[in-house]
């Protein structure tokens, strides 16, 4: 294959996958803003807004505030705010506040909820008596804050995940907040914190859930409760997901267009079945497909230039710098090792975490600073293995082009991000997994984090390549035995808690005093691609460098801006 094929491919396919997302999003006419904002303390919020066709000054349309969760980002909720636009409102999809774009810490100024909308109603094709709020998790309570803070400024609500009362937002009651639909999946994770249902499918049962629905016996979903001309209805939906399912869910997503189709007036009639949002999760997931052939690309394209010459390793050569590496007793043994010990130390080292290293303006970032302490831990338990796992051929010399040629990669890869940006207005994600621009402050704090993410994967992609790589292995089962060494132990951690939830109710918690364990599981989700990733990346630039080096530098780099950029940050900084 030519050298430059493989970029050509990658960025033909973010291209496509990102022309699919633009005109998905942008359908009938509906026009994307990226705004910021001021709120009323001072502090700058980031939204997208999106204004359908037949939003004017002359003729305003409902707006709907829509608000995603802990740890994501606006566009989390693009498949609610392409509906929303799709029937008529005007949609305001905020980022909460230490979250996205709007500044640190998290949490603070009722998560921004009643900046956002206050906002809102600023504009001036909104028509301000008919406002509805949605929020999934703790986007829930965000909305449910600005309704605390202005409770004649919207007309209905929807809590996706979420609930009223404790831990976060004001008790509910048979009257406040107006016309509520909750959609509560029925293996939700947080049914506890939530509602105080150990288990999801029991929360109709729920107290808690009765008191705001103004009910002695269990609440029947999809039954109306009150009078919305009252403002005094609620209805409850479960559909059979998760909770992060909740904003992926053609479902979730159709109780929430049914209960604004019923209580705001002015929208344009569509069946909610009637969906379109699908498609730009497939565009930009072609584009972050693409984004990753176009940054192997890239770094193939850099090893022809003479600057990097000293780095490249013909395949012609490969016999004489490897050992065989047959699958023996060491071999398997190994094999366990590597791939179950990230994911037995995974619950644990959240907790030490959690537990010892609160927020601050040297770690603003408490998840991120989880999973740090899970990399260190695994870094001294690999540095201690070292001496067991096999060496190749020592490259002296070229340790300054490896962290060039990194640097260069990463470059190339981040421009490709802006202008999918700044053409289709687009990250790179599928469901939780997403890459997008960092900020200037996200940037600062990721040069916190890089140094200990990036020696994590020097020293783990040297264990994995001292044990299972060697330059004449076909290169099918390289990539493959590499992909499983990686990602294995989380795909049987996670797919176990799901498989203890679908069973029994309830995910299984090592550390019950700890309240990590339904988080931390759905981050769980994400270290199976991302490691997955990180494994074709240091396969591919192994392979054409017989060093473990560059791969480690990228993958430093980029799993730390994927995650920095990603994720919530709780302290000011």
């Amino acid at each position: 294959m030519p050298k430059a094929t493989m970029a050509a491919i990658g960025a033909v396919l973010i291209l496509l996958g990102g022309m699919l997302a633009h005109f998905t999003q942008t359908t009938n006419g509906i026009r994307i803003e990226d705004v910021r904002f001021k709120g009323a303390a001072g502090n700058t919020l980031s939204a997208l807004v999106y204004i359908p066709r037949n939003a004017s000054e002359s003729s305003p349309a409902p707006g709907i505030l829509a608000v995603h969760g802990y740890l994501n980002s606006r566009e989390t909720q693009d498949g609610f705010a392409i509906e929303f636009a799709r029937r008529g409102y005007v949609v305001v999809a905020l980022d909460q506040t230490g979250h996205g774009y709007s500044d640190p810490p998290a949490i603070a100024h009722g998560f921004g909820g009643p900046d956002g909308l206050a906002y809102l109603r600023s504009l001036p094709f909104v028509d301000k008596a008919n406002i509805g709020l949605e929020g999934h998790s703790m986007g829930g309570w965000t909305v449910l804050a600005a309704a605390a803070a202005m409770p004649d400024a919207y007309k209905s609500i929807v809590l996706e995940g979420s609930s009223t009362g404790k831990p976060f937002a004001a008790e509910g009651t048979p009257s406040w907040p107006r016309n509520l639909a909750v959609v509560f999946s029925q293996y939700d994770e947080f049914s506890q914190i939530m509602w105080g249902s150990e288990y999801a499918r029991n929360v109709p049962q729920s107290a808690k859930l009765g008191a705001v629905f103004g009910a002695t016996g269990p609440i029947e979903p999809g039954k109306t409760y009150g009078d919305i001309s009252k403002g005094t209805a609620r209805v409850l939906y479960t559909p059979a997901i998760t909770h992060p399912a909740d904003h992926f869910s053609h479902e979730a997503i159709g109780d929430s267009l049914d209960w604004f189709g019923r209580t705001l007036a002015g929208g344009t009639p569509l069946p909610s079945t009637d969906q379109i949002w699908l498609r730009k999760e497939i565009g930009t997931s072609v584009a972050l497909i693409g984004f990753l052939v176009f940054l192997l690309g890239a770094f193939d394209l850099l090893l022809t230039w003479a600057a990097f010459a000293p780095l490249r390793i013909e395949p012609a050569r490969s016999g004489a710098t490897s050992a065989s590496l047959p699958k023996g007793r060491r071999w398997w043994v190994a094999f366990l090792i590597s791939a179950l010990l990230p994911a037995v130390t995974y619950y644990p080292a959240f907790a030490i975490g959690n537990a010892w290293l609160p927020a601050s303006r040297f770690l603003p970032q408490v998840f991120t600073t989880n999973i740090m302490t899970w990399a260190l831990i695994n870094t001294v338990i690999t540095l201690a293995l070292l001496p067991f796992v096999p060496s190749h051929t020592s490259r002296k010399g070229v340790a300054g082009q490896a962290v060039l040629i990194a640097l260069a990669t990463i470059a190339i890869g981040f421009v490709s991000v802006w202008l999918a940006d700044l053409l289709f207005k687009i990250d790179f994600r599928f469901w939780v997994v997403a890459l997008k621009l960092p900020s200037a402050t996200q940037f600062m704090i990721m040069l916190i984090y890089l140094v200990p993410f990036t020696l994590f994967f020097i020293v783990a992609l040297r264990a994995l390549h001292g044990n299972f790589s060697r330059l004449d292995a076909p290169a099918l089962g390289h990539y493959a035995t590499t992909v499983l060494v990686l990602s294995l132990g989380f795909v049987v951690l996670i797919g176990g808690q799901y498989l203890a939830m679908w069973l029994g109710g309830k995910l299984i918690n090592p550390f019950p005093a700890s309240p990590v364990v339904p988080l931390s599981t759905i981050i769980g989700i994400q270290f199976i691609p991302l490691l997955a990733a990180v494994a074709v990346i240091s396969t591919f630039t192994w392979r054409r460098t017989g060093m473990s080096l560059p791969g480690a530098l990228i993958c430093g780099v980029l799993v730390t801006w994927y995650m920095v950029a990603g994720t919530a940050t709780q302290a000011a900084v």
